[in-house]
């Protein structure tokens, strides 16, 4: 699966969860270490918590991996790592 893909399957799964003041950076050109970063916004710790469980098993079902997810425990700011895609959901 290939960064836009990524992106996208990324992208509606925040929505669907209504996600706020979503941006997608594009940083192939700034790092090797990733293509892309996702920032979104949840109303409360729970929304958080929600929006970065639903990315999770919206690319686990598309066939993609999660190398790796910090912050569960509080709420307040969850980093999901996808290999070429980065999402940060956090509270504004």
């Amino acid at each position: 699966m290939n960064a836009t893909q990524l992106e996208k399957i990324v992208v509606d799964a925040l929505e669907e969860i209504k996600a706020r003041d979503i941006e997608v950076i594009n940083t192939a050109k700034l790092t090797p270490l990733f293509e892309r970063i996702v920032i979104a916004c949840g109303d409360s710790n729970r929304q958080v918590r929600s929006l970065a469980r639903n990315v999770e098993d919206k690319v686990r079902e598309a066939g993609g991996q999660i190398i790796s997810t910090e912050g569960e425990e509080a709420g307040e700011w969850i980093l999901v790592d996808l290999g070429e895609v980065v999402v940060h959901v956090m509270q504004p």
